[in-house]
């Protein structure tokens, strides 16, 4: 079986090195705005993670979905906060965000399969 996180993980740094040397202010400011977003505010980072995990299983955004749960785990969010914050988007989101739940359920079993 391939190791799907460090794929993800690759491709995604190997491609924002590429998007990021082209120097363009707009997207170097929607990274860095993405990146300060995420960080302790009124709301605790953990909870932001959360929220961005259901908005991106909202938009059905895969890779969205893949960073938002490695961000997740690497901060101690149970599989429990995180299936209960899948079933929110699904629930607004509808069954079409089921294909989305598969994948996020294989990528969460590969990064507890990493430990």
């Amino acid at each position: 079986m391939s190791d799907i996180v460090a794929e993800f993980n690759e491709y995604r740094a190997k491609m924002n090195d590429k998007i990021l040397a082209d120097n363009n202010k707009i997207i170097k400011r929607i990274f860095n705005l993405d990146t300060n977003t995420y960080t302790e505010g009124a709301l605790d980072v953990k909870t932001k993670e959360l929220l961005g995990l259901v908005a991106s299983a909202v938009l059905r955004c895969d890779d969205c979905i893949k960073y938002h749960l490695e961000t997740s785990y690497k901060l101690g969010l149970t599989k429990d906060q995180v299936v209960e914050a899948l079933s929110v988007a699904t629930l607004v989101g509808g069954t079409i965000v089921i294909p989305h739940l598969r994948r996020a359920y294989e990528f969460w079993d590969a990064l507890e399969a990493q430990e």
